[in-house]
Protein backbone atom coordinates (compact mmCIF):
# COMPACT_ATOMS: atom_id res chain seq x y z
CA UNK A 1 0.00 0.00 0.00
CA UNK A 2 1.44 3.48 -1.15
CA UNK A 3 1.82 6.04 1.65
CA UNK A 4 -0.88 8.68 0.33
CA UNK A 5 -3.15 5.28 0.16
CA UNK A 6 -2.74 4.82 3.69
CA UNK A 7 -3.72 8.20 3.97
CA UNK A 8 -6.47 8.53 2.17
CA UNK A 9 -7.60 4.89 4.57
CA UNK A 10 -7.08 7.17 7.50
CA UNK A 11 -9.57 10.54 6.12
CA UNK A 12 -12.44 7.55 5.41
CA UNK A 13 -12.19 6.70 8.83
CA UNK A 14 -12.15 10.11 9.67
CA UNK A 15 -15.20 10.50 7.34
CA UNK A 16 -17.09 7.51 8.49
CA UNK A 17 -16.85 8.79 12.24
CA UNK A 18 -18.15 12.11 10.70
CA UNK A 19 -21.17 10.70 9.08
CA UNK A 20 -22.34 8.48 12.15
CA UNK A 21 -21.53 11.36 14.48
CA UNK A 22 -22.65 14.49 12.81
CA UNK A 23 -22.49 16.07 16.27
CA UNK A 24 -19.21 14.99 17.54
CA UNK A 25 -16.78 17.40 18.49
CA UNK A 26 -14.02 17.52 15.36
CA UNK A 27 -10.95 18.15 17.15
CA UNK A 28 -10.08 14.66 18.08
CA UNK A 29 -9.54 13.87 14.48
CA UNK A 30 -6.20 15.68 13.78
CA UNK A 31 -4.84 13.79 16.52
CA UNK A 32 -6.20 10.62 15.42
CA UNK A 33 -4.62 11.34 12.19
CA UNK A 34 -1.06 11.83 13.45
CA UNK A 35 -0.92 9.28 15.49
CA UNK A 36 -2.77 6.72 12.66
CA UNK A 37 0.17 8.07 10.38
CA UNK A 38 3.05 8.03 12.75
CA UNK A 39 3.32 11.73 12.37
CA UNK A 40 4.49 11.89 8.66
CA UNK A 41 3.87 15.92 8.54
CA UNK A 42 3.44 15.09 4.77
CA UNK A 43 0.76 12.37 4.94
CA UNK A 44 -0.78 14.41 7.95
CA UNK A 45 -1.06 17.35 5.74
CA UNK A 46 -2.69 14.98 2.56
CA UNK A 47 -5.07 13.49 4.92
CA UNK A 48 -6.44 16.48 6.61
CA UNK A 49 -6.57 18.35 3.74
CA UNK A 50 -9.00 15.50 1.99
CA UNK A 51 -10.89 15.44 5.15
CA UNK A 52 -11.37 19.28 5.07
CA UNK A 53 -12.17 19.59 1.50
CA UNK A 54 -15.03 16.63 2.06
CA UNK A 55 -16.29 18.88 4.83
CA UNK A 56 -16.20 21.97 2.95
CA UNK A 57 -18.06 20.55 -0.22
CA UNK A 58 -19.77 18.26 1.18
CA UNK A 59 -23.37 19.68 -0.31
CA UNK A 60 -22.31 20.04 -3.42
CA UNK A 61 -20.48 16.65 -3.62
CA UNK A 62 -23.41 15.01 -2.25
CA UNK A 63 -25.62 16.53 -5.22
CA UNK A 64 -22.91 15.70 -7.49
CA UNK A 65 -23.01 11.85 -6.16
CA UNK A 66 -27.23 11.23 -6.37
CA UNK A 67 -26.85 12.99 -9.83
CA UNK A 68 -24.75 9.78 -10.89
CA UNK A 69 -25.85 7.04 -8.79
CA UNK A 70 -29.02 6.70 -10.72
CA UNK A 71 -32.04 5.35 -8.31
CA UNK A 72 -29.80 5.01 -5.38
CA UNK A 73 -30.30 8.29 -2.66
CA UNK A 74 -27.44 8.89 -0.35
CA UNK A 75 -29.37 7.34 2.21
CA UNK A 76 -29.81 3.95 0.92
CA UNK A 77 -25.78 3.96 0.61
CA UNK A 78 -23.69 1.94 2.82
CA UNK A 79 -21.85 4.41 4.97
CA UNK A 80 -18.48 2.88 3.66
CA UNK A 81 -19.52 3.84 0.15
CA UNK A 82 -20.91 7.03 0.43
CA UNK A 83 -17.89 8.54 2.36
CA UNK A 84 -15.74 6.86 -0.10
CA UNK A 85 -17.45 8.10 -2.88
CA UNK A 86 -17.25 11.33 -1.03
CA UNK A 87 -13.44 11.31 -1.03
CA UNK A 88 -13.24 10.26 -4.87
CA UNK A 89 -15.39 12.72 -5.88
CA UNK A 90 -13.49 15.56 -3.58
CA UNK A 91 -10.20 14.56 -5.43
CA UNK A 92 -11.75 14.10 -9.23
CA UNK A 93 -13.12 17.71 -8.71
CA UNK A 94 -10.61 19.76 -6.00
CA UNK A 95 -6.99 18.39 -6.59
CA UNK A 96 -4.65 17.47 -9.25
CA UNK A 97 -4.57 13.38 -8.53
CA UNK A 98 -5.11 12.21 -12.25
CA UNK A 99 -9.27 10.66 -12.29
CA UNK A 100 -7.67 6.92 -13.28
CA UNK A 101 -5.78 7.01 -9.82
CA UNK A 102 -8.64 7.98 -7.88
CA UNK A 103 -10.78 5.98 -8.99
CA UNK A 104 -8.28 2.93 -8.55
CA UNK A 105 -7.96 4.44 -5.06
CA UNK A 106 -11.60 4.79 -4.16
CA UNK A 107 -12.03 1.36 -5.41
CA UNK A 108 -9.00 -0.21 -3.56
CA UNK A 109 -11.00 1.18 -0.53
CA UNK A 110 -14.17 -0.05 -1.06
CA UNK A 111 -12.59 -3.59 -1.44
CA UNK A 112 -10.75 -3.11 1.78
CA UNK A 113 -13.51 -1.37 3.50
CA UNK A 114 -17.20 -2.11 1.95
CA UNK A 115 -19.21 -5.02 0.99
CA UNK A 116 -18.81 -7.51 -1.73
CA UNK A 117 -20.65 -4.62 -4.34
CA UNK A 118 -18.92 -1.68 -3.39
CA UNK A 119 -16.07 -2.01 -5.61
CA UNK A 120 -18.17 -2.28 -8.21
CA UNK A 121 -20.80 0.37 -7.20
CA UNK A 122 -18.09 2.99 -6.81
CA UNK A 123 -16.16 2.47 -10.07
CA UNK A 124 -19.55 3.00 -11.86
CA UNK A 125 -20.13 6.11 -10.23
CA UNK A 126 -17.03 8.04 -9.93
CA UNK A 127 -16.03 6.50 -13.66
CA UNK A 128 -19.15 8.23 -15.06
CA UNK A 129 -18.57 11.77 -12.46
CA UNK A 130 -15.03 11.63 -14.23
CA UNK A 131 -16.46 11.07 -17.43
CA UNK A 132 -18.96 14.03 -16.83
CA UNK A 133 -15.88 16.30 -15.84
CA UNK A 134 -13.47 15.51 -18.74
Amino acid sequence: MSRRSRAREVALQILFQDDLNPDRNLAPSEQFCRDRLHHDQALVEFALSLVAGVRRNRNELDALLVQQAEHWSLERMAVTDRNVLRLGAFEILHTETPGPVVVNEAVELAKRFGAEQSPQFVNGILDKLLQKER
